[in-house]
């Protein structure tokens, strides 16, 4: 069965992707349709690749107060 992510704005300016429109997933792959077990209503919603912050200072040693490796690994 197919997970539907439905009336979505999908954006993935990799592959020059930016419109409306539905995801279909089935076993942890793209499809290009399915019968539908699950629908998620994405409308006014933007559907993207992951996002990754490539920039970051976990403060240990020295300046736990401002973040520390647990405390920016549980926020990631």
């Amino acid at each position: 069965m197919t997970l539907v992510i439905k009336g979505g704005h999908l954006f993935d300016p990799a592959r020059h992707i930016d419109a409306i429109g539905d995801l279909f997933i089935e076993d942890g792959k793209f499809v290009k349709a399915g019968k539908s077990r699950e629908t998620i209503q994405a409308k006014g919603l933007l559907v993207v690749p992951g996002l990754i912050d490539m920039h970051v200072h976990f403060r240990e040693p020295g300046r736990e107060d401002k973040e520390t490796i647990a405390t920016g690994s549980a926020a990631a």
